[in-house]
This record gives C-alpha cells, structure tokens and sequence, in this order.
C-alpha cells in the first residue's frame, strides 16, 4: 500500500509558531507556545490531559482564535493574531492544513464517499468526478474500498478513523494534524490506525500529532514536545525524551504513562 505525498521532504521550514497565546475566560490554555516544523518531518505533541495539546492544533488550523501569536507558514502566508487578522488570512492558513480529529467528525447523513469529497469538491473546486476517483483509490489503499457507500455508523470506531485519515488527505494538505486519533477505539482497533500513520510517516507526510501513543511515538517522531500548563515543558529527539528526560515534571508524566501500577 502507497499512500502517495504530495509535498515530500526537502528540509524547508513549512510552519513557524512564535508567542501563541490563548485563553477561555480567566484561564490561559496557552502560554507563549514556540515550535517550528520542517517539511516531511514528524512532530509529537504529547502532555497531562488539559495541558493545551488539542489547543495548539485548532489554534494552527484556525478552528481557534488566540489572542497573540503569530503563524508562519510557506508560501508566503503570516498570520499575527494579535492584529486581528482577516478572515481570509485564517483561510490561507487553514488551506494548507487538514485535520483529523479525535471523534472522527464524519457527517451522519452523508456516506463514506461523499464525506470525503465533500473539501475537495466544495472547498477546492475539484471536479466531482476527479474527486471520486482519487477518493477511491485512498479507500482502497487503507483497506476500506467496500465501505464506499456506506454510513458512518455502519462503521467500526476503527474504520471510521481512517475514513477521517483519508478525508484529511483528499486535500492534499502541506501539515497533517492528528488530535489523539486513537484515544476514542477500543484497544484491539488502536493498531490499524496506527498502521496507516505510520506509512504516512515513512511516506514523508509533515505530521504534527497529539497522541498518548507513546510507542508510536517513539517508533515515528523527529522531535517530541512535552506540554503542561499551557507551556513547552521539554523538547529534543525520542531518544532523549523517553529515556534521559532532563525536566522533572516530563519524569513523573513518562513515570505514571509507562509505570501506571508502581507507586509514587
């Protein structure tokens, strides 16, 4: 299976995040967040439930508005949210991402196809018949050619995540953002997910994920970021982070993740 990319690495910077700033109400979620991402390069936010993971996706994908920072992404597109910026600057933005969310997201009375050519045809103008063939082959390269017209809930929590992988990919998108895609399966559907992921991974696919894998992570990241309090506790290469972590905060997540029985 040949998960085609679109965009495959050449060691340019593809998004620079400097000084995100959100809050809802009194709580600050996010506390001047820095990262920078290459292209073909896999980034793994991991982090205490709460920590702003989820918020810094949806910040970079538009779907939240921060208070101050500034986006940077190739091709010319800035985007300074303390500013104010234009709707149609988010939208630039948003273009160049795709996500793939934590609940699948899929529209109910729609089916497996036209869920996905849904962006495609009436966000980027694809021709409908273009659309549906290129959908096509993605289901058939992730197995699920046979679920073409069915409904999502006919669908098993495993195979409705790759419907929701496949969909981010029918927009040929610069960054993949996965929000702990696999938190919502049962245990024994968890592998086929990760499977695909991972082949996007060896494919070349710039990935920023948020996950609780954490042998995934380990297996498939350049750099791994570990949140708490709205802040980039720790940071450097997988190696480094799961088994010489310098933070004593980043010890004791690592400590109760992978020792969850031991006591404290």
């Amino acid at each position: 299976m040949s998960l085609t990319n679109p965009t495959p690495g050449s060691g340019e910077k593809l998004l620079d995040v400097s000084g995100l700033r959100k809050a809802f109400g009194s709580h600050e979620v996010l506390r001047g967040i820095d990262l920078s991402i290459e292209r073909g390069r896999v980034l793994v936010l991991i982090g205490p439930s709460g920590s702003g993971k989820t918020t810094v996706l949806r910040s970079i994908n538009g779907l939240e508005i921060p208070e101050a920072g500034v986006v940077t992404a190739a091709g010319g597109i800035r985007v300074d949210y303390a500013a104010k910026p234009a709707k149609k600057d988010i939208l630039a933005l948003r273009d160049r991402t795709a996500m793939v969310f934590q609940h699948y997201n899929l529209f109910p009375h729609m089916t497996v196809i036209e869920n996905i050519i849904e962006g495609p045809t009436q966000v980027q103008g694809v021709k409908k018949a273009q659309a549906i063939a290129e959908a096509e082959a993605l289901l058939e390269r992730v197995g699920l050619a046979e679920k073409r017209d069915v409904y999502p809930f006919q669908l098993s929590g495993g195979q409705a995540q790759r419907v929701g992988i496949v969909r981010a990919l029918a927009l040929k998108p610069d960054l993949l953002l996965f929000d702990e895609p696999t938190s919502a399966l049962d245990p024994e559907l968890v592998g086929d997910v990760l499977a695909v992921m991972k082949e996007l991974a060896d494919e070349g696919w710039t990935m920023l994920v948020v996950t609780h894998e954490l042998a995934f992570a380990r297996q498939v990241a350049d750099e791994v970021l570990f949140m708490d309090g709205g802040v980039i506790v720790e940071r450097g290469a997988p190696r480094d982070i799961f088994t010489a972590p310098r933070e004593e905060r980043t010890q004791q997540f690592l400590h109760r993740i992978l020792h969850p029985l031991d006591d404290d």
